[in-house]
Parts: C-alpha cells; structure tokens; sequence
C-alpha cells in the first residue's frame, strides 16, 4: 500500500518554510559580514575586540527581537568609531559603559515622547557631512594601523602626522610587510563586486580577512595581531565610580553626541532600508526605543555603543530575508562564534582590519554626489563641506553642532529674500519693500535705500512685507532719521500695522 505524506500543520505550511529558509540563509550572510567589522570597529575604537562582538549579539538578539524595523540590522558602527575612541582616551575604558548606557535610556525617553519622528527634521547635508567628517578622521587613523603604527589622538594631529608615517614606514621591514598586507586587503575589497556572483556569495570584507590570516599564518608574518583578552575578562559592567563621571559637563556632552548620533544613523538607515523592500515600514518612534534599549543592555555590559549598519541591512535584504528572525538569528550565530572559537581572534591580523575599516570610511564621504550637489544646491554642498572640515579641525560633537547652526543659517539665507521696487515719479518717489527683511539680507537693503534720490518725498510702503525683524526695524527707523536730519524731503513710511512704539507706523512721517 502506498503510503500518503502526512499534511504539514498550518505553522510549517510549505510558504513558512520557504520563508524560515530565506531567514535562516540571510542570518548566516549577516553573520559573515558583521563579523570582521564588529572587530574592527572594536579595534579601531581602542577597545577589546570582544566588545565589538557583544555590541553585534545584543544588536541581533535585543534590538532584533524589538519592533520597529523589521529588516535592518545593529550593531557597532563604523561612523561612532572616532567618537567612541575619543571618549574611551578621554574618560578610559570602565566609563564607556556609563556612556553607552545614559545614551540608551535617553533613547528610550525620546522614543516614549515620540521624537522619533523629528530626526527625520535634520538636514540631510549635515547628516552626510558628518558621515563624510567620520570618515576623513577614520581613514587617517587607520592608515597609521595599516603600518603598524600608533595613530595620534585629534583628527588633525593624524592628517599632519601621516609625511613622518611614511618616512618611518619606508625604513621598517615590519611596517612594510603590514602595509602590504593592508593594501592588499584594500585592492581585494576594491575589486571584489565586479567579480562572478558566485565568488560574491561570501563576503568581501570575511575573504579579505581571511586572506591576509592565511597569509599571515603561512608565512609568519611579523605583524601586530588582534589582542584577545576572553569575553568575561572584556566584559566590565559599570560601577559606582564611573556612574560618578557623569556630573561632569564633558561626559554630558559625550552622552548627547552619542544619542544624537547613534539615533539619526539608525533613523536614516531605516529610511534607506524601508526604499529597498516593500513589506512594513519603520515605526520611527519604536525603533528608536528598540536602539535605545539595546544601548542600555550594551551599556550595562560595558560594550560598544550601537546603531543600525546600512551595509548588514542591505546584505540583509540582498540575501532574501522575509522577517526579523535573520537578525536574531545572525546574532546567535556571533554569540556561537565567541563562545566556541574565542582563540580564533587572536590570529587576525591588524593591518587587514584596518584595510576593511579604510574602505568603510571611504564608503562613508559622498564622493559620487558631491558634483551634482555643488552644481544645483550649492548651500548644501557648502553646509556638508563646513560641517566635516568641522569634525576633523575639532571634535564629533563640536562639529555636527557647526554643521546644524550652518543649516539654520543657510535656511534663514534661503528664506529671506527681500525684493525692492521704486516707482520713480515727478512728485514722490514710491518704494515697495516686499519679502522677508531680516538681518542677513540688511546690508543689501539699507545700499537700495541710500540710493535713492534725495530731491523729492520718498514713500516707503512695507505692507507687503511678509516678516519684518527687530533688526531691519531699527534699521529702518535709523535711516529715515538720518534722512530727514538731514533737511531734505522727508520719507513716509506706509505699514499695515504699528511696528514699534518708536513711530514706524502707516502714514506717519518719520
């Protein structure tokens, strides 16, 4: 008798299984692509590599398992790489949890005011300038890795230092042999998308990687290898003492920069990752506070600070995920990695990671857009220049801070524009003032007026004034003082409503 397939139950109907099949391959994609950049950025933070790898557990399984996005992916980010270096040389490693955890309860709080929203409010040209400042400084430090070298501490000591890099490199066997190693992690990652597809079926950065440690196995190389210090001994939640720290106004500041930051990177990611797919899109306010809640668990634990990764999501969705069980399961992939293979860090060379981090950053500067920008938005392209010159003359904090008062002052530029027209009669000289007057467009309209004739009344009409501020009034008021103590024909100053208590009101001579 021929036996009939027993009916599957409605849970495991054959689309769910297609569907567990195309998560459980995306996990294993995610998995490969974040686990030499989660050591990475960890390195290149100036922390142990094991917390770059706790950052991307909690981000699969905390955050993964939030609401909010259901396709992207955290965890620790190349574009707080700089930042997190800062803080950890300025307040040292134990303080770093306190940071990350006070900037993931203000997420959460953001997120339970719905906030979320209001990201999406910020001037984009500051946002990709202060990807781009990130970069600059990222690249400029880890070209000093690529050799094997210590990298000095501010952006602008790195660029200034790199002419004695290279003079130091040329005379060290060592450094020679890290840079060529660095390099050429580069060149693979450079040319790897324009190979087969079925090469590209691993990931770039894992086989570069991967690579230069076979290399490096191989033939002993002399290079500096990544330092494992074991996942408990990484592992330093915050105590009283570092909780202490945050009276002080510099750790404040660092505390605001990370939520600002880390919270307009995963908002904008989300924006991205919701173009490339049609399912459900991102709650703004829910994924905030699911950002926030795996900042406070990675914050308690004394890991790396998170965001969500563009580069993961978008493998993420390349490699056909359906729902969030890719991420979480990406993240029990990384938690298998370290509890069974801790020692497999320790033969990772530096340069290579310095090479996947070199091309990161240069993934960061909007290199492609930057003519197009110039040639029809010009302000932006100037708001985007100022504020990454900003980040790599100061600090991240000071100059996304410059690059935001750039934005309200371009905007105030762009929206005070004040049209004069005179019509030159025989007895009276009618001026219509129209727009909005304020102070950035004063010394345009104060050369109009001084211009006019001086031989006949003048009839100064601001009804049509959309705006008129403190400023152009006292302005006005000062020129037609002038004007008339001068003993020529006086000016008339027609207005729809009183201005001031000073006399600048319809009708009235001045």
């Amino acid at each position: 008798m021929r036996r009939l397939p027993l009916p599957l139950p409605p849970s495991l109907s054959v689309p769910r299984l297609s569907v567990l099949r195309a998560d459980f391959t995306a996990s294993l994609v995610v998995f490969l692509v974040a686990l030499p950049l989660c050591v990475g950025v960890a390195v290149a933070s100036g922390v142990p590599a094991e917390l770059g790898l706790v950052t991307g557990i909690v981000g699969g399984l905390v955050t993964g398992l939030l609401p909010g996005s259901s396709l992207q992916v955290s965890g620790p980010a190349a574009g707080l790489t700089v930042l997190v270096y800062e803080a950890v040389q300025s307040y040292g490693l134990r303080a770093l949890g306190v940071l990350v955890l006070a900037a993931g309860l203000l997420q959460l709080a953001m997120g339970a005011l719905r906030l979320g929203r209001w990201f999406r409010a910020i001037s984009v040209a500051v946002v990709h300038g202060m990807l781009a400042g990130i970069g600059l400084v990222l690249m400029a430090g880890q070209v000093y890795a690529l050799a094997d070298a210590k990298a000095p501490s501010s952006g602008l000591a790195k660029l200034a230092g790199i002419p004695g890099l290279v003079a130091d490199t040329i005379g060290s066997g060592p450094s020679l042999t890290a840079l060529a190693l660095g390099a050429g992690t580069i060149v693979l990652l450079m040319v790897w998308p324009r190979l087969p597809a079925a090469v590209q079926t691993v990931p770039g950065s894992l086989a570069a990687v991967a690579l230069a440690t076979a290399a490096t196995a191989v033939f002993d190389l002399p290079v500096a290898r990544v330092e494992v210090r074991g996942l408990l001994d990484a592992v330093q939640p915050p105590g009283g003492s570092e909780f202490a720290q945050l009276a002080h106004i510099g750790t404040l500041s660092t505390v605001l920069a990370f939520t600002l930051i880390a919270s307009a990177e995963s908002l904008f990611s989300a924006a991205a990752v919701d173009r490339l797919h049609d399912g459900p899109r991102t709650d703004y306010d829910k994924e905030l506070m699911a950002q926030g809640a795996g900042n406070a668990v990675c914050g308690a634990l004394g890991a790396l600070p998170m965001t969500a990764v563009i580069v993961r999501s978008a493998a993420n969705l390349q490699a056909g995920a359906r729902t969030k069980a890719s991420r979480v399961l990406h993240g029990v992939w990384l938690l298998v990695f370290v509890v069974l293979l801790p020692g497999a860090l320790g033969v990772i060379p530096v340069a290579a990671l310095a090479g996947v981090l070199v091309v990161a950053g240069w993934k960061l500067i909007p290199v492609k857009t930057l003519g197009a920008l110039w040639r029809e938005h010009r302000g932006e392209a100037v708001v985007l220049g100022t504020t990454a010159g900003a980040i790599v003359v100061t600090n991240m904090f000071e100059g996304v801070v410059f690059g935001l008062l750039m934005a309200v002052v371009k905007t105030a530029w762009d929206t005070s524009h004040v049209h004069v027209e005179m019509d030159d009669g025989s007895d009276v000289v009618a001026v219509r003032v129209m727009g909005n007057a304020t102070f950035l467009r004063l010394p345009k309209l104060l050369d109009q007026l001084e211009a006019l004739p001086r031989d006949r009344p003048i009839e100064l009409d601001l009804r049509r004034l959309r705006h008129l501020d403190h400023a152009c009034e006292m302005a006005l008021l000062g020129w037609a003082d002038r004007h008339n103590g001068e003993g020529v024909e006086p000016v008339r100053v027609a207005h729809e409503r009183p201005v001031s208590a000073s006399g600048l009101s319809q009708g009235h001579p001045l």
